[in-house]
């Protein structure tokens, strides 16, 4: 049976939240065009913009691995799990924007009890969101689903998900130079090394002269796409390469790409943590960075290697539509 699911059976709430994400990510669009009003060094429109854009994708993907989950149980808690996300999503995303109308800084923002009652709403929203994705993670990880690579592609990708989100909680520390204040406005910073809002790279805005949490922070969430996207990729190339075809080796290029990322998702928060830029790393993290590079082209090459002589015959893939009882019990009587 295909692992492609029909719209009605993705997690409802999850669908129309990225429907809003959608709507919002135009409106920012307009906005960006439209309102010339720049916050800490970034045109004002920029955040609800990329915040939209990313929580579209990790929507529909989290509604597509819902759909998934066998069992009424899971699938009753999965979906609650899901409704959370959605709401305390939609919550942040609310007050994000509530803060761009009024001009202020929406993350960090303690400079009257508004904006920091806010902040804390926003602090809520965003624990609450972790733990649903914690319990959606856990229902992934012991449920049956699909063939073995795409599970355990969707199952790590999940959990790398939620380390990558756990980065923001680091971004909620307050910096030495706030520590020496007595009552800062802002608690808590994007940047590690240099003051948030100074020189940044187009289009993200992570800075080019400190570390920035936000790109482990970025690559971690979005492992949810990338690492089952590998699956797809090579479940496309089979029919060109025999050994792709065999559900060992794609087992083994699942782990393997799923241990790959986890690597480059630790490396570059040591990179932010230690206060160097993405683009200007230093020798030990050029070092690390080569290293999980050739490990992970020996891996693949070993397990590539190791897989099932290639047959005369290339099998054909298997067909995704499920077989006829006609056709079932012919072959049963060596028809």
């Amino acid at each position: 049976m295909s692992s492609a699911p029909q719209l009605r059976t993705l997690h409802r709430p999850l669908v129309w939240f990225a429907a809003s994400m959608a709507v919002l990510a135009v409106v920012s669009v307009g906005g960006l065009v439209l309102d010339d009003r720049v916050l800490v060094g970034a045109p004002i429109w920029a955040k609800p913009f990329k915040f939209s854009v990313s929580f579209l994708a990790y929507a529909l993907t989290l509604a597509w691995m819902l759909s998934l989950l066998p069992g009424a149980r899971a699938r009753r808690v999965g979906w609650w799990a899901g409704t959370v996300v959605s709401a305390t999503s939609l919550g942040e995303m609310v007050l994000i924007t509530t803060q761009v109308v009024r001009g202020k800084q929406s993350h960090f923002n303690n400079a009257t009890p508004f904006d920091a009652a806010l902040f804390q709403a926003m602090g809520i929203t965003v624990v609450l969101l972790w733990l649903a994705a914690l319990v959606i993670a856990v229902l992934l990880l012991r449920a049956r689903i699909l063939d073995r690579a795409t599970a355990w592609a969707v199952r790590l990708s999940s959990f790398i998900a939620l380390a990558g989100a756990a980065v923001g909680f680091l971004m909620v520390q307050p910096t030495p130079e706030q520590l020496a204040q007595d009552d800062p406005a802002i608690v808590g910073a994007h940047s590690v090394g240099v003051p948030d809002g100074g020189p940044g790279m187009p289009l993200t805005g992570w800075s080019t002269t400190g570390g920035d949490l936000r790109i482990a922070h970025f690559f971690g969430m979005h492992a949810l796409q990338l690492v089952p996207l590998v699956l797809l990729v090579l479940s496309a190339l089979a029919p060109r390469f025999i050994r792709l075809a065999d559900d060992r080796i794609r087992l083994r290029m699942a782990l393997i790409a799923s241990a790959s990322y986890a690597a480059t998702f630790v490396l570059l928060t040591w990179q932010a943590l230690r206060g160097l830029p993405l683009l200007s790393p230093d020798g030990l993290t050029l070092a690390a960075a080569v290293a999980v590079a050739l490990l992970t082209a020996a891996a693949a090459a070993l397990a590539l290697r190791w897989g099932p002589s290639p047959s005369p015959t290339p099998p054909s893939p298997p067909s995704l539509a499920p077989a006829s009882p006609t056709a079932a019990v012919r072959q049963e009587l060596g028809a």
